[in-house]
Order: structure tokens, then sequence, then C-alpha cells
């Protein structure tokens, strides 16, 4: 046998990721002595234990790790190329999201070149559409597109319908007010913070998410509370705009869940904030700069749940018109069983002059 010494140093692993793997049953030591609880490894062990080693370099969770050490060669080969192919798709969406966040910081900068007239007035050319999917026995979702704002709500619990449409009723006044630049964020946060105080309390079960555009100008701001979301089409790709707010995704930006694990997590619809009325109003803001082109997206997990991200991007990237890209998203989600409500809000940034 070797000492827990020799064994780190042929294998690679340090004694102390030796003794974590020992914890957690992944690498368990063939003999620790009862005395002196030192820790004796056979040479058979090598192996596994390199394995482990290559699969850490490769940044793959102890979980997945434990896993794949338990399959036969050929399925664990197939779990390491799934893994990677996996790896490459997070790259590609942070790489975009990259894209997205420098080109956003250039735009700040008043000394760039602007490729279009950057006093040319800006509109925005939208459609809406919500659908009862094919089980939910109600609709639940809300959703609304105008020239000045876009939103999309989704509803649950006994009055879960009512929630959401009143939470997007509280914002409609704001398509008639215009708001400068610089109180956009306070304008649309205020509005929404009155949609949470109406909620019903946290103790009937009933609240609702939020997912908001407000513009004025080519600026937009965005306010986000729940799991519906906001992305944007441009030519660096399809950006994810936010984050949800829900007890998986907290586990999973923790490091506890893999994203496959929380697709599948009995507790993947358990929201951690939304419009209920009961808790503190946390949303997320952001400020955006908006420029011909772009296509906004803002739907509900009902649509985010069963059709993939490269399936979303096709969809909108092949619509011709805002009113096409809400009826095949609405589609592909019915190709999918379409087992939740789904709503979705779909908007063209445009010259005022090209609308007309």
């Amino acid at each position: 046998m070797l000492t827990i010494g020799a064994f780190a140093r042929a294998s690679r692993l340090s004694p102390k990721a030796l003794r974590l793997y020992d914890e957690l049953g992944l690498l368990t030591p063939v003999r620790v002595d009862p005395h002196s609880g030192y820790r004796y490894y056979a040479p058979a062990q090598l192996e596994r234990a390199r394995l482990v080693a290559w699969l850490r370099r490769l940044g793959m969770p102890l979980a997945r790790i434990r896993e794949v050490c338990g399959l036969a060669p050929a399925a664990a080969a197939g779990a390491v190329a799934a893994y990677w192919a996996q790896v490459e798709t997070e790259v590609a969406a942070r790489r975009d999201l990259a894209a997205f966040l420098v080109d956003q910081l250039e735009r700040k900068d008043a000394t760039m070149t602007e490729p279009h007239d950057p006093t040319a007035p800006l509109t925005l050319r939208c459609a809406a559409r919500t659908d009862r999917g094919l089980v939910r026995p109600a609709n639940q979702d809300a959703a609304h597109a105008g020239p000045r704002l876009l939103a999309v709500a989704d509803g649950y619990g006994p009055g879960g319908g009512p929630a959401a449409t009143a939470a997007v009723e509280a914002l409609k006044a704001l398509e008639g007010q215009d708001a400068c630049a610089d109180d956009l964020l306070a304008v649309l946060e205020e509005a929404a913070r009155r949609a949470h105080r109406a909620a019903p309390s946290a103790g009937e079960s009933t609240g609702s998410t939020l997912t908001a555009v407000l513009r004025s100008g080519a600026r937009l701001a965005l306010l986000h509370v729940g799991d519906s979301r906001a992305y944007v089409l441009r030519d660096s790709g399809l950006i994810r705009l936010t984050h949800d707010h829900t007890l998986v995704q907290s586990l999973v930006d923790e490091g506890r869940l893999t994203p496959e694990e929380a697709q599948s997590h009995p507790q993947r619809a358990l929201l951690s904030r939304s419009l209920d009325g009961g808790t503190d109003f946390a949303p997320d803001l952001q400020l955006l700069d908006a420029r011909p082109g772009e296509r906004y997206l803002l739907c509900t997990d009902g649509l985010t749940a069963v059709v993939s991200p490269e399936a979303i991007r096709a969809a909108l990237a092949g619509a011709a018109t805002p009113h096409e890209a809400v009826a095949d998203l609405v589609r592909l989600a019915h190709e999918a069983g379409a087992p939740d409500n789904v709503g979705c809000v779909v908007a063209d940034v445009v010259e005022e002059a090209a609308a007309a």
C-alpha cells in the first residue's frame, strides 16, 4: 500500500484534496490506521485518482465526477464528451454576453463614432401574445407591447391570473408619460413597487413575476423580478439580460447543483423573489442603450422551460416581423408540449421614419 504522501505524488493530487475526496466518498483509501488516522491507498487506485485529477482540471464539479467514475469506460467517455459540449455552449454564451457588455460600455463613450444618426428618434415596433398552453386549465400570464413599454408577468397561485394582469396594468400608465432618460429607472421602479404593494399577501400563496422595459429615446430601463426573462438579439447573438430569481438558480450559483440537475429539480419553479405583497420588493434594475436593428424578447418560463435558447434565437432571427416572431415562439412551445402558459413580447428597435 501507498502512504497518502506517496499516493499524492503518484496521482498528482494534494493530500488535502485526497482527504476531501475521502470525505465525499469519491476516492476512499483502502485502509485507515485506527490509531493515527493515517490513510493508505492501493496502487490499483491510481487510475481512478488520475481520472479525478484530469476531470478536475477540466473544471467538472465533484458531484458529476462521482457519476463519471461510477460508469463503464465507454459510458464515461460519453459523459465527458457531453460535459465538454455543455462547457463550450456556456463559454459561447459568456462570449456573447461579454460582447454585449463591451458594446454597451462603448456606447457610453461620447467620443466614439456612432454607426447611425444619434439624433434620429427611435421607437419600438412590437407585438405581444399569451397562450394557455396545452395542459393548464387557465391562462395566468399577461403581456403588453407598446412604443414606450414592454412587459410580461407570470401569475401563480389561486389568484395568479388577476395578479399578473394587475402587475402589467399598473405599468400601462407609463405609456402616456414622457419620462426623461435620467428618470427612467426610478419611474419604472416606483410603478412596479405600487404593483407589489397591491399584490395579495404572501399568506395567500398568490403572486406574479414581472419583467418590463421602459423606453425614452434610445435609453431603455429594464426591471426584473422572478423567473420570466429578457433577451436581446443583435449581431453578437442572442444575449440573456436577466437572472432567474429562483431557489434552484441560487443553488446553481453556489455550485450545489449543475444546470442539468436544475432542469429536473422538483422545486425548480419555487421563486425567491416575486410581486406578492408580503415580502421585500427587490427588483433587478439596469439601463441599456438601444440601437436600430436590435430585437428584444420578454417571455415567461412557459417558453424558456421547454424551448432551447438555440431554437428561440432561430425563431427570432427568422421572423420578418414581431407578430410573426411571437406566433412562431408560441408554436415552438406547443410543439414541445406546452405544459405551462406562454407569454411573450417581441420588439424591434427602429427609427421613427422607418416605422411610419
